[in-house]
């Protein structure tokens, strides 16, 4: 029988860093020596408060389905990390809890999408934005980042890529990949073009605990009112509490209608997410913030370890993290003749090494390096990198 997969399915990309992710790992079942700098996760243990509430969970029998929107217990703890760390006030009936923040990121699209929408993205962008978007029925607009300004948003370059299709801004920071952390002056004059165009902003502030050198993350939604209300926040304890595995991510509005719909969406493909988890993830979110800054710290520290390192190798654009776990590092000179994804293709054949190339997020020529690995791997890797770089044409 011939398989006619569906229009949607052959237009489809799968995620670039999950695929590299899992074919470094792969070739470290087969006995490589692998530096695998690919991954979105952080490496350390999940924080004790979590271990520690998912046991009891499993020892009390908390172990069925819960309400459909996330147990009430979770629900209450996120509102109430909201309004102490961000200023947000919520009622637990303005969140759901998903199974991560991927999913509940795509059923915002889901809920708000009509086949022809427009939903405008800052390129470098985290890889699922554009697919979701387009599994949506909606249209991916890609407007660049200033990369002269480290990545930063430019308010003049969004507003000329606003038409009467465009519904959705799509804010994340600190950002995946770039490391850039946008300023509260930046972020007002985005919600300002939305307010002014009556346009919705879904703010990814998965990485806002990774920030770096005393700066803080600022929700959009807590400008002001009128930002509160047109702001979807989507967060989760995958990055600040080391939770990848746990999937548990949330996302939070006072607009009744748009919870229902996510609400909707969620009760038709997965349900709740893990009884298990999500006391967890209450655990974590009660457990304090203490090892969530200590954590943090240790990020700081890697950056600071790679950033003369890279800035050394001759050619390389590199630019200083301001947030999140990752380098976006210009290969320049080095792509005469081939792309960005070729050579981190040769690199991990040739020295062991993986990373992301930036054609995954919509910025080619550039690799997404990750610091979420050991001091000793991290110094590892930089050697096999300096080394490599060293042999190629110089630039």
């Amino acid at each position: 029988m011939d398989i006619q997969l569906s229009q949607r399915t052959q237009r489809l990309s799968p995620s670039a860093t999950l695929a590299l992710d899992q074919k470094a790992r792969r070739l470290q079942a087969e006995g490589r020596d692998i530096v695998n700098l690919t991954a979105g996760e952080p490496d350390f243990r999940t924080v004790p408060a979590a271990e520690e509430a998912a046991v009891e969970a499993i020892r009390e029998g908390f172990t069925h389905y819960t309400e459909g929107k996330g147990d009430r217990r979770l629900r209450e703890a996120v509102a109430e990390k909201l309004r102490r760390e961000n200023g947000l006030i919520y009622d637990p009936e303005d969140i759901v809890v998903s199974n991560g923040a991927k999913q509940a990121l795509a059923q915002v699209f889901f809920t708000l999408l009509d086949p022809g929408d427009e939903v405008i993205l800052l390129s470098p962008y985290w890889v699922s934005y554009r697919e979701q978007v387009l599994l949506a029925g909606g249209i991916p607009v890609e407007v660049p980042t200033l990369e002269e300004k480290g990545f930063h948003p430019d308010p003049h370059r969004v507003a000329r890529a606003i038409t009467q299709r465009t519904k959705i801004l799509v804010l994340n920071s600190p950002n995946n990949p770039t490391g850039a952390l946008y300023t509260r002056e930046e972020l007002q004059a985005l919600m300002e073009l939305a307010r002014h165009h009556n346009l919705w902003v879904l703010s990814d502030e998965i990485y806002e605990h990774i920030a770096y050198d005393g700066r803080m993350a600022v929700s959009p939604a807590s400008l002001d009112d009128d930002a509160f209300q047109r702001t979807i926040v989507v967060n989760g304890v995958s990055k600040a509490y080391a939770m990848t595995g746990w999937r548990i991510g949330y996302v939070a509005s006072p607009r009744k209608a748009i919870i229902r719909g996510i609400a909707g969406w969620q009760s038709h493909l997965t349900s709740a997410p893990s009884a298990i988890s999500q006391r967890a993830a209450e655990g974590a979110l009660r457990g304090g913030i203490r090892p969530v800054k200590a954590m943090a710290a240790a990020f700081q520290r890697r950056r600071d370890l790679l950033y003369p390192a890279l800035a050394a190798i001759p050619g390389l654009k590199v630019h200083r993290p301001e947030g999140a776990f990752y380098f976006f590092v210009g290969l320049g000179p080095y792509l005469e003749g081939t792309t960005s994804a070729q050579l981190a293709e040769e690199l991990l054949e040739d020295q062991g090494v993986a990373v992301v190339p930036g054609e995954a997020f919509g910025w080619p020529g550039y690799w997404r390096i990750s610091y979420a690995a050991s001091e000793k791997e991290l110094e590892k890797g930089m050697e096999r990198l300096t080394a490599w770089f060293a042999v190629r044409a110089a630039p």
